[in-house]
């Protein structure tokens, strides 16, 4: 009777391990815990409007330089949409993904009108909060460790996002210095990416 008990017990305990190695390796399509939906929910919105403010920078600009900086950095964004959405079930969307594709294209074109200044001064201001909101989720996820795939997902975008802005942030300081309706621009593009992730969490 103790001996049945013993393999009983035995049993569950290499049902448990089974259980946690298996969490070790949780992969795109895998069931994630529910707080993780909340960050992944901004990373798909964001990558989303990423897409659509460079296809509003195509839609009006037509300086060269600009038009290749912009191709080149679509499809990264278009790779990252897609390996984001890998992760995130479609069920767990944004319920405003039409207005964040509003957003981004407007986002991309405006600046668009205006030269290549613009354009660069702007996704260096995006990149740069995007920097720090990739950032925010992997100090989370690091304490996770069958998370790891997603982290290294996570990690793969951000270092495009940097390169992104600091290739920007090169660029338009080639162009000058920014006047004050253009700071003001891009604080407002910073500030609204901020409000944008705090709604996105919960719609």
């Amino acid at each position: 009777m103790v001996a049945e008990s013993a393999v009983v017990q035995l049993s569950g305990a290499d049902k448990a391990q089974s259980v946690c190695a298996s969490r070790v390796h949780i992969a795109p399509g895998d069931i994630l815990p529910e707080w993780v939906f909340a960050y992944l929910r901004t990373d798909h919105a964001g990558e989303v409007g990423a897409v659509c403010i460079y296809q509003g920078v195509l839609q009006f600009s037509r300086d060269p330089e600009l038009r290749a900086f912009a191709e080149h950095h679509l499809a990264t964004e278009q790779n990252h949409l897609h390996l984001i959405s890998g992760w995130l079930p479609a069920a767990q969307h944004s319920r405003l993904l039409p207005l964040w594709r509003l957003a981004g294209f407007l986002t991309g074109a405006l600046p668009a009108l205006f030269g290549p200044k613009g354009v660069y001064a702007t996704i260096d201001a995006v990149d740069s909060f995007v920097n720090y909101h990739y950032e925010e989720q992997i100090l989370a996820l690091a304490r996770h460790i069958e998370l790891s795939n997603l982290l290294q997902t996570l990690l793969d975008c951000q270092a495009d996002e940097v390169a992104h802005r600091d290739e920007a942030a090169a660029a338009s300081k080639d162009l000058g210095q920014s006047g004050w309706v253009l700071r003001a621009w891009c604080a407002m593009v910073g500030a609204g990416s901020k409000a944008a992730v705090t709604l996105i969490r919960h719609i």
